[in-house]
């Protein structure tokens, strides 16, 4: 299930996403997916989502609904593909949009599904380079 914990509310939280620079990205047309770790607050969820379809894809609200909800149901059924990646921290992602068109729900489901193959896969190759402060490494490289 999808629960309202594991939706990305927070404006501080947000912020730091897209305009910190410790989030990364990835892409798998039709879908980017923006991330970063973040310390694990009083909730017991591995990993908060936003959803973003933007206005200049698609026009109608109808259609910006039908691609959210498509992308959410996707992320529900293989967030399990998550369970393997810092224990102890939160993951923060956003799912953007890139695209004008409809897709299947099969074919989002795999974009879904490589896109979060590939966070594991960025995470589990550099975890401290993501849950770090980049000024503390900036730090520590001038000390060396």
């Amino acid at each position: 299930m999808f629960s309202k914990e594991e939706r990305l509310c927070s404006r501080l939280l947000i912020e730091k996403l897209f305009n910190g620079d410790r989030s990364k990205s990835v892409m798998s047309f039709p879908l980017r997916a923006i991330f970063m770790t973040e310390e694990r607050d009083d909730s017991c969820v591995r990993a908060k989502i936003l959803v973003s379809v933007p206005k200049k894809n698609f026009k109608h609200a109808v259609d910006r609904n039908r691609v959210k909800r498509q992308v959410r149901e996707a992320y529900r059924k293989n967030k399990t593909i998550l369970d393997s990646v810092l224990p102890e921290k939160m993951l923060v992602i956003a799912f953007v949009w890139t695209d004008s068109k409809h897709r299947d729900s099969d074919e989002v489901e795999r974009r879904i599904k490589g896109l979060l193959h590939r966070i594991v896969e960025k995470l589990s190759e550099n975890p401290s380079n993501l849950s770090e402060n980049p000024s503390k490494s900036i730090e520590k490289r001038s000390e060396a």
